[in-house]
């Protein structure tokens, strides 16, 4: 299908013309179309044990978690879906915004020292942000995108549904190998002139699934709005309340396996406010304020599968 005619056709913010594009921007435009298809990983649905495991899982035979928000367990089946093997970057997510029209994200002074920096940085947006992105790119590739469901993205962090502790290649936590170590983190930040950021994507080992980093590199806006317990009832490709107060999210911001043991597990659970106020470290200077969302990151899934999709 046409980029021309998939940008007038997207819904959300109204796109520039298309005859007003240019060469470059169309070419990117393009480039993402082509990274965002190339990056989703399919997910055979099935039937899983939603939640901390723990107590039914024969090496623990008790919670592996403090928290009480994510130890009511359900059996939840999931139909087969996508999934993107990563978080949205600057770089893409300033195509969507630049195609669109919009002011780019994160453009004050404190942001400005990591945002701009050429690797895969993780993009930190509102909810309603990120789910506007994902239907645009979903538009560009022919097929239905959106955040992921909870359910799914615990789903696919365990490998299908199976008792994986922690959503890295091998369950565990292994501090500098599959997850980023404090002084390698700390370096990347010094080396780019800023303390505190975010540090590029893809840079461990996937996942089985080939997912990458859905331990850490910030938290990550779920579809669903968040309840605690979850309807027990709901089992079948559940998506949550219909309305609510904060969105759940998934992953964690904590840099170091040490933190991460503890605070990301493949069932965590927290929640936000789907669309944070100005932050600021000094509120009677502009120079000081900085992105609310700067730790809010996502990634795309579709419902559909590309068997679907083809049809």
């Amino acid at each position: 299908m046409p980029t021309a005619f998939l940008l007038t056709a997207c819904q959300g913010p109204a796109p520039k013309n298309p005859q007003t594009l240019s060469p470059e921007l169309t070419a990117r435009i393009e480039a993402l179309s082509q990274k965002t298809q190339k990056d989703l990983v399919e997910v055979e649905g099935g039937t899983f044990i939603m939640g901390d495991f723990g107590p039914i899982d024969p090496r623990a035979e008790m919670p592996y978690s403090s928290d009480r928000n994510d130890d009511v367990l359900r059996e939840v089946t999931l139909s087969s879906y996508a999934i993107g093997a990563k978080k949205i970057t600057y770089a893409d997510f300033d195509v969507y915004t630049d195609a669109t029209g919009q002011p780019r994200t994160a453009q004050y002074p404190i942001d400005l020292e990591y945002r701009n920096i050429p690797d895969d940085l993780p993009v930190g947006v509102s909810w309603e942000a990120a789910q506007q992105y994902c239907g645009w790119v979903g538009k560009l590739i022919g097929r239905k995108m959106e955040l992921p469901t909870e359910a799914q993205w615990e789903y696919a962090a365990r490998n299908r549904g199976q008792f994986v502790i922690w959503p890295t290649d091998d369950g565990s936590v292994d501090d500098g190998r599959n997850v980023g170590d404090f002084e390698t983190i700390g370096r990347y930040a010094s080396q780019h002139g800023y303390t505190i950021g975010p540090t590029p994507l893809g840079q461990y080992p996937p996942t089985p699934l080939g997912l990458y980093d859905m331990i850490d590199h910030g938290f990550e806006w779920m579809f669903d709005w968040y309840q605690d317990p979850y309807d027990i009832s709901d089992t079948r490709d559940p998506r949550g309340p219909a309305h609510g107060e904060e969105k759940v999210q998934r992953s964690h911001n904590s840099r170091g396996g040490d933190s991460l043991f503890i605070v990301s597990m493949t069932f965590t659970r927290f929640k936000r406010h789907p669309n944070p106020g100005p932050n600021s470290l000094l509120e009677d200077k502009d120079k000081h304020l900085f992105n609310p969302n700067s730790r809010n990151r996502f990634r795309c899934a579709s419902p559909t599968t590309q068997a679907a999709k083809d049809r």
